[in-house]
């Protein structure tokens, strides 16, 4: 497999048409074509769906991480030999909206300090970050699963810990006896893939609310919450204040945990390395 094969299969991927990808590597459509193909026959299979945009095969995500990754063992060897003057590393980061919101702006902080780091953060529901690392699409992933996606190391990080919340006012209005009926309650999700607000109502032997409302920001989803569109689970860090306030008040006096894990390449390069040192530092300790 010829670098400049896998090099094409990256660049389809991340354009989603052939024709973008040959305008990206400054070749001819059909010279990306013939590239591929020529990758397809080395691998004996097919890398990628000709649908639109473009999307790797099961095959194909295995050798698009490996593309990935000898890009940046070679950036990292040109750095160690001086043909690059230093350079720039792009490092391509998976994390859920929530720990952005909260603990992970300690991070940032840290990187604004890397003049050789180009932090690209892809914000997706920790239940599902780990597909992109299977597929090499990033380097890292704050995820919720402990099982370790192949190839990479799996270190564990903040506790997030959400309450359900929402206005007094609807408490008031929904109110059940000494409890509320939070059947008949609106909610409040992040996206169809949040589902936090369901294994709480589940957990109460409740399929799910009357009326979901979607709010796909996490200041926004809390600020909703606050305006009193629906109860949410809302991280404690966001919550607190707001609580304290009065603006908000307790659903139930459940809460829910969700564990949070860095899954990184385990190639190891200086500027990865020190991005997860800077992510454990940041969660050390925390109950978010």
């Amino acid at each position: 497999m010829q670098d400049d094969q896998l090099q094409t299969l990256v660049a389809v991927a991340d354009e989603g048409t052939f024709e973008a990808a040959a305008r990206r590597l400054r070749i001819t459509p059909s010279a990306v074509s013939q590239r591929i193909r020529a990758l397809e026959r080395a691998a004996g299979a097919v890398v990628v769906q000709r649908s639109s945009p473009v999307r790797p095969t099961a095959a194909g995500e295995i050798l698009l991480r490996l593309g990935r990754q000898r890009a940046v063992l070679e950036n990292e060897a040109m750095d160690q030999l001086g043909l690059r003057d230093g350079g720039v590393e792009e490092l391509t980061v998976a994390i859920n909206a929530d720990s952005l919101a909260t603990w992970f702006s300690a991070v940032l902080a840290e990187v604004a300090s890397w003049p050789d780091v180009a932090l690209r953060l892809r914000v997706e529901d920790q239940a599902h970050s780990s597909t992109l690392l299977r597929s090499g699409a990033v380097v890292a992933a704050v995820t919720a699963d402990p099982v370790a996606v192949q190839g990479c190391s799996v270190t564990p990080l903040v506790r997030m810990r959400y309450l359900p919340v929402c206005t007094p006012e609807l408490r008031e209005r929904h109110r059940h006896g000494r409890g509320v009926d939070l059947a008949a309650m609106p909610s409040v999700r992040f996206n169809d893939r949040d589902d936090l607000q369901v294994a709480l109502l589940r957990a109460r032997g409740i399929d799910r609310s009357a009326v979901v409302h979607e709010v796909p920001s996490s200041e926004s989803f809390v600020a909703a919450v606050a305006t009193g569109l629906g109860w949410g689970m809302v991280p404690v860090a966001q919550a607190r204040q707001l609580l304290d306030s009065g603006a908000l008040v307790p659903v139930l006096r459940d809460h829910l945990d969700v564990q949070l894990y860095w899954q990184a390449w385990r190639l190891r390069t200086e500027r990865l390395d020190r991005l997860t040192r800077a992510v454990s530092e940041a969660s050390a300790g925390r109950l978010s």
